[in-house]
């Protein structure tokens, strides 16, 4: 795992979101590269503001987010919510982490 360089891979976003939004993890790359999934969904929470939600999907090769993603965020950031939504029919999951104001 890890053949992606991170700095070669688009960005999940560039703009902070002030509304309830999608991040799409669960593209090829990332299902080669769990570090790159936990990057990715910092980045996206990061570029959400306060009182929204961003839904994160990820790949499902990882598994169930909650064994990887879960404690990596509440690590990383205070006064979030997370709750997990359902997992696709193409595999990956769908969480959604609510930024608190």
């Amino acid at each position: 795992m890890g053949s992606v360089s991170h700095d070669d891979v688009e960005p999940v976003t560039e703009r902070v979101h002030d509304n309830s939004w999608s991040a799409n993890l669960e593209k090829p790359h990332h299902g080669e590269d769990r570090d790159l999934v936990l990057e990715q969904a910092r980045d996206a929470v990061e570029h959400t503001a306060p009182g929204n939600h961003v839904n994160l999907v990820t790949h499902g090769d990882h598994g169930h987010p909650e064994t990887y993603l879960y404690d990596d965020l509440r690590a990383a950031f205070d006064g979030l919510d997370l709750e997990y939504v359902e997992q696709c029919g193409c595999g990956g999951h769908v969480t959604r982490v609510r930024v608190e104001e």
